[in-house]
């Protein structure tokens, strides 16, 4: 076969995955509770189909054949989540051995296959105490996690070199302190702004912390989902939305995680409208000195903004929605079965950015997938034909093939995800995986993504 996309010398093929969603064995294992299990308990009509975290896909117990079907497909990496209430029950203090001894048997199987393990400390799983005293808005909170951190490199640094801090910091501001689709539901733009601000704070302590470690080859960074902000025309209230659109979604976290600082118009803004958070003394320095080793790159759809239409109701709590409305562009290319745009050059646009204003950091695409309900439409001789996922990743890995041959310095591929996974409240709604999952049996069968991207990975390239 002819490869007319090949990718550099030791390019990162794999998947990605989080704790919560795929582990199960929520109550065994001396795992704490974390604020997933909390609010499935209290309201489960929230989940789709009333699907919690319990079980989810069984990886607690299903690692070690999870771990051959990723090899069989042509894994050499694989991204998954420490989950803190498993490590630490309650978040601080005792460390919880039976966690430590699944997550030593996840890494060195994941070894013993040659694929690396890329290892992220949180995603959006508070442990449920930490979060009754207020979660992110605690600068307590923020010395637990950095403790947490602490424990992660001491007992598995010596075999993983890529950590991450945070997967998507952005989405428990957006879903726990705006939009209310996360626990704890609160919706008051100034307690966001601070859970945004102190998650950046525990980043760069933990990347301080990690500094101290003698982690052979050791990278650490944070996982963003950059989502380019694309205004509807050309005119300048139209550039001005998408450029504050831009600032509270992408750059509340990227400037700090990359360069260090906070823009200074997003400064402005939230000065204006009485929004700043709390800080401490030292806190400009601590974020400044401590800037990300390696970037991860979550890509779903771009988002479109308009000028706004109307002036915010003057009684609504702040919104980053007062300064621009969506925008659904005519004739844009749709995921028919989630609802989502589908722009593939969004995955350009995002390279070629880092590259011209954030340094060229080393970066990977860390999550990029396509969410579609009720597969088995595409059944045909038991096996799922996902022609339409083979597409997406296809034109999605020509663009980002471009911004390589332009010197971005992009470093590999991770779908979301290696099998169908519990995806928070839409549980098993939308089916993202290279392997479906039998919700009941838990069985894992391959569909005809799979064979694809394992000839993509075999072949480095397509």
């Amino acid at each position: 076969m002819t490869i007319n996309y090949k990718f550099p010398e030791g390019f990162w093929w794999g998947s990605a995955t989080s704790a919560t969603q795929i582990e199960g064995a929520a109550n065994e294992g001396g795992k704490g509770k974390n604020i997933w299990d909390h609010w499935y308990e209290t309201e489960p009509n929230r989940f789709f189909e009333n699907v919690g975290p319990e079980t989810t896909s069984d990886f607690y117990h299903r690692y070690k054949e999870d771990v051959q079907l990723m090899k069989e497909i042509g894994h050499n990496t694989f991204r998954l989540s420490i989950s803190w209430a498993r490590l630490i029950p309650g978040g601080r203090g005792e460390v919880n051995q039976e966690a430590v001894d699944f997550y030593n048997k996840v890494i060195d199987e994941l070894i013993a296959h040659d694929i690396e393990p890329f290892v992220n400390l949180f995603h959006f799983d508070m442990p449920l105490e930490l979060q009754n005293e207020g979660g992110w808005e605690s600068r307590e909170v923020v010395d637990a996690y950095v403790e947490y951190a602490k424990t992660a490199f001491d007992l598995f640094g010596d075999r993983v070199s890529k950590w991450f801090t945070f997967n998507e910091p952005i989405v428990p501001v957006e879903g726990g302190y705006l939009y209310d689709f996360h626990y704890p539901n609160v919706v008051d733009g100034r307690r966001a702004v601070q859970v945004a601000y102190h998650t950046m704070i525990a980043h760069a302590k933990a990347v301080e912390a990690f500094r101290t470690f003698d982690v052979k080859d050791g990278k650490i960074g944070i996982i963003l989902n950059l989502t380019p902000s694309y205004p509807r025309s050309q005119n300048p209230a139209d550039l001005k939305a998408s450029r504050i659109a831009d600032l509270f979604f992408n750059r509340s976290f990227l400037d700090p995680a990359v360069l260090g600082e906070y823009p200074q118009e997003l400064i402005e803004i939230l000065r204006e409208h009485g929004q700043l958070p709390t800080t401490q003394k030292g806190d400009r320095e601590l974020i400044k000195a401590n800037t990300a080793d390696i970037l991860g790159v979550n890509y779903y759809q771009p988002r479109r903004v308009k000028a706004k239409d109307h002036l915010p109701n003057p009684y609504s709590p702040f919104m980053p929605d007062w300064f621009f409305d969506n925008y659904e562009m005519p004739g844009r290319k749709m995921n028919p079965y989630r609802g989502w745009e589908i722009y593939e050059k969004g995955i350009y646009d995002i390279m070629i950015n880092l590259k011209e204003n954030y340094g060229n950091i080393e970066s990977f695409i860390s999550e990029n997938g396509m969410g579609v309900q009720d597969e088995d439409r595409f059944l045909e001789n038991g096996e799922i034909q996902d022609d339409y996922r083979i597409d997406f990743i296809r034109e999605h890995l020509k663009w980002l093939h471009k911004a390589i041959e332009e010197g971005c310095n992009a470093k590999g591929y991770h779908l979301w995800t290696f099998m169908d996974n519990w995806s928070w409240m839409n549980a098993y709604k939308n089916r993202y995986g290279f392997y479906s999952v039998d919700i009941k049996t838990k069985k894992r069968t391959p569909k005809k993504s799979a064979h694809w991207i394992k000839a993509v990975s075999e072949n480095n390239g397509f």
